[in-house]
């Protein structure tokens, strides 16, 4: 390890490297640009299938993507696609720009700042797309 790379980054550049051998279009992935393939389920399909459709007295389906933001943060926001995909799905769900940004900062207490933090600027990322696709 001469170059100064630690295990995980020789990994991932032996990975890249891979996926490039296989399929040239791969040398220029951008996993934001993968998210973009998916589109934002309407709120009626999102309540039929995470909210009141699973349980009439049960959770709808805003409170469950407030749920699933907190959890999310909690393990640090590692996974960034479904992290910004959840905050997506959970304004479109009825959450407000507070809901979401509460019940990252909720998650503080007991994930830390760090993982809040990166929490909130993925979901601040995904709130500025939004409002520049408004305009």
């Amino acid at each position: 390890m001469s170059d100064g790379k630690t295990p995980f980054e020789l990994m991932m550049a032996q990975a890249q490297e891979m996926a490039k051998a296989f399929n040239p279009a791969l040398s220029s992935f951008d996993p934001k640009n993968y998210e973009k393939l998916w589109p934002t389920m309407s709120k009626d399909a999102m309540e039929m299938w995470f909210g009141k459709g699973v349980s009439k007295s049960g959770l709808d389906a805003k409170t469950r993507l407030l749920l699933t933001l907190a959890g999310m943060t909690m393990q640090g926001a590692q996974a960034e696609t479904p992290f910004r995909m959840s905050v997506r799905h959970a304004l479109e769900a009825g959450a407000t720009e507070e809901e979401v940004a509460e019940t990252i900062a909720q998650m503080s207490m007991f994930a830390g700042i760090p993982a809040m933090t990166r929490a909130m600027d993925l979901a601040r990322e995904v709130i500025a797309e939004r409002k520049e696709g408004e305009e």
